[in-house]
């Protein structure tokens, strides 16, 4: 019986070892840079509550407004940011970064708020002036070894998903009849971007 089990726990460890050994061998693999890289793109906008926030409030803003505003705002945000991102890893200087991405969080909260409804294409030009802050922010946290377009795809997409889960929310509480959560959902959003810009 001792036989077998000492045979079983160096069977085990012997697929312990080579499993180690083959993810090694995986992680050399070229290409992998490109994954680390998407990765490390796409959870960027995920880690920081103030990006965070910003992306839901577009979606819930464009879902409250309706019309061709549910894409064009989002869509707007997005090209916006990823030329905001290009001009940071190009060495060009965006001022004002970190405010204005703190001041895109309490105004597009307070647009939520108060069920602001203005012409598509001012609302358009709103949400590329505050993508711009948030793109430079991207592009200037890039790590050194990162892949520029696959960083780039990583935060364009999830940000991307944070405008769609707004959308979702905002459109669902139209749906069932209760547009004030939404409401409520952007002053928690221009309160709590007021709480960042005093920490």
């Amino acid at each position: 019986m001792n036989a077998l089990k000492k045979s079983t726990l160096k069977t085990k460890g012997l697929l312990l070892v080579a499993s180690v050994l083959a993810s090694g061998a995986v992680f050399a693999h070229p290409g992998h840079e490109h994954a680390s890289s998407f990765m490390t793109g796409f959870a960027h906008p995920m880690g920081g509550l103030d990006h965070l926030l910003a992306m839901v409030a577009i979606g819930l803003w464009a879902a409250s407004i309706g019309g061709r505003a549910l894409w064009a705002i989002p869509a707007a945000f997005v090209a916006t940011m990823l030329l905001g991102g290009g001009l940071a890893v190009a060495g060009l200087n965006v001022p004002f970064v970190e405010q204005g991405i703190l001041l895109s969080v309490i105004v597009l909260g307070a647009l939520v708020l108060f069920a602001k409804r203005l012409p598509t294409a001012v609302c358009v030009a709103i949400a590329g002036a505050f993508a711009l802050f948030h793109g430079a922010a991207h592009g200037l946290e890039m790590p050194l070894n990162a892949n520029g377009l696959q960083y780039a795809l990583g935060f364009a997409l999830a940000t991307a998903g944070l405008h769609v889960v707004g959308l979702v929310f905002g459109q669902w509480m139209v749906k069932i009849g209760t547009p004030l959560v939404t409401r409520v959902s952007g002053s928690v959003i221009a309160v709590a971007g007021l709480l960042l810009a005093f920490v």
